[in-house]
C-alpha cells in the first residue's frame, strides 16, 4: 500500500496552495498599479508632462519589479505552505 500523497501531489493541498498563490498575485498587481500611479504622478509634478518612452519605463521598471518580487515570494509560501521544504530534508 503506498503512503498518501504529501505536498502539491495531494489535489486538495495543491489546489489551496495554488488559491493563495493566486490571491497573493492579485494583492501584488493591485500594489503594483498603485506604485506605478503614484510615480508616474510624482515624475509629471516634478518634470512635468512625460514623454510616453518614460511612462512605459516606469510601468515595466516599477510594476515589473513589484510583480517580479510579489511572484518570487509568492512561490517560497508556495513551497513551504505545499510541504516541499520538508521533503528536501528528508534523510534516510
Amino acid at each position: 500500500m503506498a503512503p498518501p500523497p504529501s505536498g502539491l501531489d495531494d489535489p486538495e493541498q495543491a489546489a489551496f496552495a495554488w488559491a493563495r498563490f493566486r490571491a497573493i498575485m492579485a494583492w501584488m498587481t493591485l500594489a503594483a498599479a498603485v506604485a506605478v500611479c503614484f510615480a508616474l504622478v510624482v515624475l509629471a509634478e516634478v518634470y512635468g508632462p512625460l514623454n510616453p518612452v518614460t511612462m512605459l519605463g516606469v510601468v515595466g521598471g516599477i510594476g515589473g519589479m513589484v510583480m517580479l518580487t510579489g511572484a518570487l515570494m509568492g512561490l517560497v509560501f508556495l513551497s513551504s505552505g505545499s510541504g516541499h521544504d520538508e521533503e528536501v530534508d528528508r534523510r534516510d
